[in-house]
């Protein structure tokens, strides 16, 4: 006997009852105080066809109503939002997810083993954590994270996707609601863009999903960080760590690759200088966290740190090239090397000091030996200290000179 209603209408047991449905925070909007519409069996899912429990509210405002499109069975093997089906954890799509992971979709599509595998999957869900589901590929299961997701996901909701359609009547020039109109009053995009022809099915089921491929090709031309030539860099730059981040969450996520040396954060330019022991620590973390770093929900920017630049010689104006540019006239000079100075600041006789320095830059001025009296001083030239040179009558002191107390020569009149 045939039967002229489906089987989900006389399995009324089957059919799914929920209390808050699984949204991710784009679809859920910023507001606290969201305000939900529940009705019960409202609508069936769009994927297994049974009746479930929808949910209707606005995410903000000026933005479009938004519903549950797919039940939480449906979601939870899939580990995906109720609405949009994108990726709960990452915010992608399916298809991207699973290229990366490496997972095959084992769903039955058929709708006689389709309902058969939704009645084992929710076994399967009540008897794992009370219903709630596991990491992407479904639920209990878990898997290592990608370079690629880490790449591609978001760090924070997207809450343009919830804004209102446009206006068709606005587009044709008869739209006469004016400011009141709820749809958009914007000029509409290339309409042979494969993104405004998307198919529910094929987003859940991860096949011919234009948003997935749109990402694979943004993907494949990702800029990568080159490791420097000069081998001494062994400092990472490491920018938007925010004002509150402590050194101790970048040190707990760094150390990982290698030996730190020291963790130096400026938080005025809200940047942070990570430097490594090895060379190779260093390569290995600037491969492991070039746009995947996520701390306190914001991706942070790795770069490599720079070379110190040759100091140049005192005195000079060289360059590191070599060119040499003309003093600019008004400013002082560079000071004069200390090799340069002369330390003669009591009119000595130039001689060599007995103990040579190792370092001449930073020697101490050099005075002269007590030498011996001349041999056969002459009866009317008086004998000369040891410590003066030849022709050189007596020792100049600058504190002598009576004009630097105010004096002033005059010459007496007879």
């Amino acid at each position: 006997m045939a039967l002229s209603k489906s089987s989900n209408t006389y399995g009324r047991t089957s059919w799914e009852d929920s209390e808050f449905p699984i949204l991710c925070p784009t679809c859920l909007g910023d507001n606290p105080y969201v305000r939900m519409m529940k009705e019960k069996f409202g609508s069936e899912c769009k994927i297994c066809v049974r009746p479930f429990t929808t949910f209707r509210w606005c995410p903000g405002a000026r933005m479009r109503f938004k519903k549950t499109e797919i039940c939480q069975t449906c979601a939870k093997l899939k580990n995906v939002c109720q609405t949009c089906l994108l990726d709960l954890e990452y915010g992608l799509p399916i298809q991207v997810r699973d290229q990366a992971l490496n997972l095959k979709d084992n769903i039955a599509k058929s709708d006689v083993n389709k309902e058969y595998f939704i009645q084992n999957a929710e076994k399967q869900l009540s008897a794992t954590d009370h219903g709630v589901p596991g990491a992407a590929g479904g639920p209990g299961k878990s898997h290592p994270p990608s370079d690629l997701l880490m790449k591609l996901a978001r760090t924070a909701p997207y809450y343009r996707r919830n804004l209102p359609h446009i206006c068709s009547f606005w587009v044709k020039g008869e739209c006469k609601r004016g400011e009141e109109c709820p749809y958009r009053h914007e000029k509409p995009t290339d309409p042979d863009d494969p993104l405004a022809d998307q198919n529910i099915k094929d987003r859940y089921y991860g096949t011919n999903d234009p948003v997935a491929e749109k990402l694979m090709r943004r993907a494949a031309t990702l800029p990568r960080l080159d490791a420097p030539e000069d081998k001494s860099i062994t400092t990472l730059y490491v920018g938007n760590i925010g004002e509150k981040m402590l050194e101790k969450e970048l040190r707990d996520h760094f150390y990982q690759y290698g030996e730190i040396r020291s963790i130096t954060i400026v938080s005025r330019q809200q940047c942070a200088f990570v430097t490594y022991v090895t060379r190779s620590a260093a390569e290995l973390a600037a491969e492991g966290t070039f746009n995947k770093l996520i701390i306190q929900n914001r991706r942070l920017v790795i770069r490599w740190g720079k070379s110190q630049g040759k100091q140049n010689i005192p005195g000079t104006t060289n360059t590191e090239a070599g060119a040499r540019f003309e003093p600019v006239p008004g400013l002082p000079r560079a000071l004069p090397h200390p090799e340069e100075l002369e330390h003669n600041f009591f009119n000595l006789a130039p001689t060599t000091s007995a103990f040579p320095s190792p370092y001449p830059q930073f020697a101490p001025p050099t005075y002269p030996l007590m030498a011996p009296p001349p041999p056969n001083p002459t009866p009317n030239q008086p004998e000369l200290p040891g410590f003066l040179a030849e022709g050189q009558s007596s020792i100049h002191y600058p504190s002598q000179d009576p004009t630097r107390l105010g004096a002033i020569n005059k010459t007496r009149q007879t």
